[in-house]
Parts: structure tokens; C-alpha cells; sequence
């Protein structure tokens, strides 16, 4: 009896342990197939981004990348603006009325800057007349009447900037006027003096101008009555 109750629990000993041992081979079989999934997604993963990768460095390296042009457009010519001066002038022992009018001219040459920019240059008119209404001395100036006074630059790129009465010094009539490059602080100022007898005398004005001075010119008044003022 003793004998056969002690085969019966080696035989469930036994019999208990190939139950742990089968659960621990079937515990370490999901394990395993686990890790198996693991690095089969991993791989897969993997073998996604380098495929993903090398399609991208073909896709750029086939790319064309072209310049961006930029269209630059020409800005509009620019101009001064108009200018009026019209008063009476007490001058030798008389009135008279001086009227001078600067105005852009479309049928002058343009002149262009380092940047291309174009400027439409001016005209100036003066007219002075007598108390009753006769005309003294009348005249039309652009650039190119104070031409000799002036060097290649402003004859190229200056524009006439100013044309404006002075004062009235003896037997004359001063007026200054000024060539300049557009724009900018560089200009030649000149003297204008109209004498009692209707002649027009030109210079540089010294005194604000650092450049050599040029010789003097005059200029009969026979575009206007050419008459002694009286």
C-alpha cells in the first residue's frame, strides 16, 4: 500500500512538472514570437524610410531650380514744379514789372542719372515792362543759354533748376540762376545782370561757386525793344 501511494505521487511530481515545463515553453514561444514581430516591423520601418529617402534625393537632385527674373519697371520722368514770380520793382527812379515763369518742357532733351532716372528739364521766361505796358526786355533761357558757363557734366545731366530776381543795383537788374544735377546739393550759380540800356551780362558767382570762373559774356537785348530804359 505504501508503496504504491509513493509511485502515484512521483508519477504526479512528474506529471506536474511537464505541465510547468510545457506552460513555460508555451510562455517563451509568445515571447518569442514577439520578438520576432518586434524587429519584423522594425526591419520593415526601416527599409520604408530608406526607400522614402533615396526616391527624395532623386526627386531633388532632378530638380531645375531657374533664376527669379525681376521685371524692373522704368519709374515716370520726374519734374519740378512751376514757378511765378510777378511783382513791381522800384528801379531808377521808376517802376517797372518784372515776371519771371520757369516750367517744365516736354520738348527739351531729358536728362538721365546714374540710376537711369530721367528728368524733363525746365524753360524760363522774363519779361520786364515799363509802367504803361511796353516791354523792356523780354527773354527765354534754357540750359543751353548759359551753356559756355557750365562744364561736360552739367551740359550732359544738369537740368536749369532756378531763374529769380535779385535786387535792382544801380543801372542793373540782378538776377541769379543756377544749373544743377537733379536732385542732388551739386549746382553752378550764376549772376545775371540786365542793364539800363537792355544789355544781358552772365558769370559765375563766386562767392558761392568754388569752380573757376569763366569769362564774362554780353549779350545785346535785341530780343527785346533793345532801348535805354526811360
Amino acid at each position: 500500500m505504501m508503496m504504491g501511494f509513493f509511485f502515484f505521487a512521483i508519477f504526479c511530481r512528474q506529471l506536474l512538472g511537464g505541465v510547468i515545463f510545457f506552460a513555460y515553453l508555451c510562455t517563451l514561444n509568445k515571447k518569442t514570437e514577439l520578438l520576432m514581430n518586434i524587429r519584423n516591423t522594425w526591419m520593415v520601418l526601416a527599409i520604408v524610410s530608406l526607400t522614402v529617402a533615396g526616391c527624395s534625393e532623386k526627386k531633388k537632385s532632378n530638380d531645375v531650380i531657374a533664376p527669379r527674373v525681376v521685371k524692373v519697371t522704368p519709374a515716370e520722368p520726374e519734374q519740378m514744379q512751376e514757378y511765378r514770380f510777378d511783382n513791381d520793382v522800384a528801379w531808377i527812379g521808376r517802376k517797372y514789372r518784372v515776371t519771371i515763369y520757369r516750367e517744365p518742357s516736354d520738348s527739351l532733351p531729358m536728362v538721365k542719372d546714374e540710376t537711369g532716372q530721367k528728368f524733363v528739364d525746365n524753360v524760363v521766361s522774363l519779361k520786364v515792362s515799363r509802367q504803361d505796358g511796353s516791354v523792356f526786355y523780354s527773354r527765354v533761357f534754357t540750359k543751353a543759354s548759359f551753356s559756355e558757363y557750365l562744364d561736360d557734366g552739367y551740359r550732359r545731366t544738369g537740368i536749369l533748376e532756378g531763374f529769380v530776381f535779385d535786387k535792382a543795383d544801380g543801372d542793373d537788374l540782378v538776377f541769379a540762376a543756377s544749373v544743377c544735377h537733379p536732385k542732388t546739393d551739386e549746382y553752378i550759380p550764376l549772376v545775371v545782370r540786365l542793364s539800363r540800356m537792355g544789355n544781358l551780362t552772365v558769370k559765375r558767382d563766386t562767392e558761392m561757386d568754388t569752380l573757376p570762373e569763366d569769362a564774362e559774356s554780353s549779350t545785346n537785348g535785341s530780343t527785346a525793344a533793345g532801348t535805354t530804359a526811360r
